[in-house]
């Protein structure tokens, strides 16, 4: 926690210097603009003065002075301009790092791209994804796809471990390089106030254009174009008849035959302007950042650091051809530009030649720029939350399971409460107990939101972490579905049955998190099928965690030492529930729904007064 603070007071800090250093500046800015209208206005009463009284060279040379002296103001004051939007792009990412650490989901950008309306069932019972999640927090990603990339490495419920140990080691590296992330989000925000759109790139080597023939088109389109030039002067000049009239009608009819065709090509082209604006200054970054003893990193962006035709010089060729594209975009200068030129024939061929030198490139460098994002969101989430700790996962750690410190990364600061967690081996069932609020649910989502973070190669919410990889499933927050016609009911058998079924499919021990098993029905029923239920679970390939009410389940512990009872507390002082968050041995030995109706100002009978 005294990290936690120390981290706060230094981004406040950096925050509080730029603001200040932007307004010094601002100052001088106004300054400058003043200056300039002054020397505007003597340069102009200047030169008239000199052209009058001492003659018109006096008047040029007056001119010309004020001039340079104008020119030279204007550089220094476009400088300090550049120097202000650099401070306040650099103070909006700072205070989003200290968003991210308070908590201040308001302040906190959400990507909204990432598609949270088709959340699994799993994103939502760990808040994984969407407004307030997982993501939310970590994610500062610069294109939708490293944003989806993130997304997916949280919500892996069947861990790879050889890759979430290999992003581990990026993670690591890149937390200390507060410089290279700022400088990374700096250059990419001077570029373009939206997110990059990497599919756009891509779309433009899948599409089907009439690439065929182009460089014969060209040759005869500037046949033609020469041929109505020599014509034409020859018109002029040796008087002969207007045979470029001949020549300019066949050029005519040949670009028209073929507009279509180049249209499609050059309109394709034009579409990659927007994204290569963004793209190529983040290439160049990349590029020339020094790694000097990262070595992880260094491997990550190795298809980046080459020594000759770097991605950044070749797409410097594609961007050149863009803006020659670009340039066709005014109607009369497209047209006159064709008349004298074969230009739309040679922007295409030069497009189509890019297009192939490129093709087999550029999905390597936009991979790597994806994973480069994601991974630099882990390490900014390290870095803002410098009391987590990266985890061991070893599959043959023993105890399978054990946590020091645990507790969940959505909670404040103010609200969190860790605890210590310790499971011996597969097989177990930990069913835990407690009344509502007391943090039952808290402590089960826990432990699955940290294992999340931890496949994902991220640092997690504990002091301690050493676990064996296990795929996870959950069945928390269970809802009912209209248009499937399920009933709440019926919804949770199915989650239930899938844990059955993945617990037959090859892999990684199973760890599943389930909260109120059964809830959806009868108290009678609810605990027999939950007793039946738990019984079939014993001693398989699993760990298990139980969030319940239902303090008749714990009994279970007696016919079997795989089955452990844990519990919450929570107290009444002056009229108020008390709870201390705290994971204790044992069943719950209190209850408290009838406490908290009480409380509230409800009607209530005590258990003695119950009647059949």
């Amino acid at each position: 926690m005294i990290k936690r603070k120390n981290r706060a007071n230094a981004l406040s800090r950096q925050v509080n210097r730029l603001d200040r250093k932007a307004g010094e500046w601002e100052m001088f800015s106004r300054r400058y603009s003043l200056a300039r209208i002054v020397i505007f206005v003597l340069g102009g009463l200047g030169t008239w003065l000199a052209a009058v009284w001492l003659g018109g060279r006096a008047g040029w040379a007056t001119f010309f002075v004020f001039l340079v002296i104008f020119l030279i103001v204007a550089f220094f004051h476009r400088r300090l301009l550049s120097w202000i939007e650099k401070a306040h792009i650099l103070r909006g990412i700072i205070h989003s790092q200290l968003s991210r650490l308070n908590l201040d989901w308001e302040s906190i950008p959400f990507r909204s791209q990432t598609n949270t309306q088709t959340r699994s069932s799993f994103e939502i019972d760990l808040d994984l994804k969407g407004q307030r999640s997982l993501q939310h927090l970590i994610d500062i990603c610069v294109s939708a796809e490293g944003s989806q990339l993130l997304a997916e490495w949280l919500s892996q419920q069947d861990p790879n471990l050889d890759q979430a140990l290999r992003r581990q080691q990026v993670v690591r590296e890149l937390v200390p390089l507060t410089n290279l992330r700022h400088r990374f989000l700096l250059t990419f925000n001077l570029a373009s106030k939206e997110n990059m759109q990497g599919e756009l790139l891509l779309r433009w080597l899948r599409e089907n254009l009439p690439s065929h023939k182009l460089a014969w088109r060209l040759i005869a389109a500037t046949l033609l174009v020469a041929a109505n030039l020599i014509l034409f002067i020859a018109f002029l000049t040796a008087a002969i008849p207007p045979y470029w009239l001949v020549s300019f009608g066949l050029y005519m009819a040949f670009y028209y035959f073929n507009i279509r065709d180049l249209s499609q090509f050059l309109e394709a082209v034009l579409q990659l302007d927007h994204e290569l604006d963004k793209f190529w200054p983040l290439l160049r970054f990349l590029e020339k950042a020094p790694l000097v003893g990262r070595k992880h990193l260094a491997g990550l962006l190795e298809p980046l650091r080459v020594a000759r035709g770097s991605p950044s010089d070749r797409l410097r060729t594609v961007k050149w051809i863009t803006s020659g594209v670009g340039v066709r975009a005014n109607p009369v200068i497209s047209l006159l530009l064709n008349l004298l030129l074969p230009w739309d024939f040679f922007f295409a061929f030069l497009a189509a030649r890019a297009r192939q030198a490129i093709a087999s490139d550029l999905p390597k460098w936009l991979e790597v720029l994806y994973n480069f994002e994601a991974l630099t969101s882990l390490a900014n989430f390290g870095y803002t939350n410098p009391d987590y700790t990266f985890p061991e996962i070893d599959p043959d750690a023993t105890p399978v399971f054990q946590a020091k410190g645990l507790s969940h990364p959505l909670l404040t600061p103010a609200a969190k409460i860790s605890n210590d967690f310790c499971t011996g081996s597969l097989g177990e069932i930990f069913i835990i107990t407690g009344s509502n609020m007391a943090g039952k649910s808290t402590f089960v989502k826990s432990i699955g939101v940290n294992l999340c973070l931890a496949y994902a190669g991220g640092p997690v919410n504990a002091d301690f972490l050493r676990t064996r990889p296990f795929r996870l499933h959950t069945c928390i927050k269970i809802s009912d579905s209209i248009t499937d016609g399920f009933s709440y009911f019926y919804a949770e058998v199915k989650c239930l049955k899938r844990l059955l079924e993945r617990l037959q499919s090859p892999g990684y021990p199973l760890m599943y998190l389930v909260d109120e098993i059964f809830r959806g029905t009868n108290n009678r029923e609810r605990l027999f099928g939950s007793r039946a239920y738990l019984r079939s679970m014993i001693g398989v390939q699993a760990i298990g965690f139980l969030a319940t009410h239902d303090i008749e389940l714990s009994s279970l512990a007696q016919e079997s030492g795989l089955i452990s009872n844990y519990h919450f507390r929570d107290k009444v002082e002056e009229g108020k529930l008390i709870f201390d968050y705290q994971i204790h041995p044992g069943p719950s030995p209190t209850t408290n729904a009838l406490i908290i109706m009480q409380l509230e100002g409800l009607p209530v009978e005590q258990p003695g007064e119950l009647k059949d």
